[in-house]
C-alpha cells in the first residue's frame, strides 16, 4: 500500500516537474516547482525520512518559492531604460 502511493506521488511529482516547464507565465511556473518541491518532502515522509521532509518543506518548497516568487515581483516593477536617452 506505502509504495502506491509513493509511486502515485512521483507520478504527480513528474506532470508537476513538466507542467512547470511548459507554463508560459513565470510565476505560475515558480508555483509548480514549488509542488514538485512539496511532494518530494511528502514521498520523503512515507520513506521514512521525517528531517530530510522537513528540510526540504522548509527550504526547497517554502523559502525558494517565496524568494523566487519575490524576485519576479520586484523584476516586474523595474523597467528598462533606453540607453539612447
Amino acid at each position: 500500500m506505502n509504495i502506491a502511493i509513493v509511486i502515485i506521488l512521483g507520478v504527480l511529482m513528474l506532470a508537476a516537474a513538466v507542467t512547470a516547464l511548459y507554463l508560459k507565465s513565470l510565476s505560475a511556473a515558480v508555483i509548480a516547482a514549488g509542488a514538485v518541491s512539496l511532494l518530494a518532502s511528502v514521498i520523503y515522509l512515507l520513506l521514512a525520512a521525517p528531517d530530510v521532509a522537513m528540510t526540504e518543506a522548509a527550504i526547497g518548497s517554502a523559502l525558494t518559492t517565496v524568494v523566487f516568487l519575490y524576485a519576479l515581483s520586484r523584476m516586474r516593477g523595474t523597467k528598462k531604460e533606453d540607453p539612447r536617452d
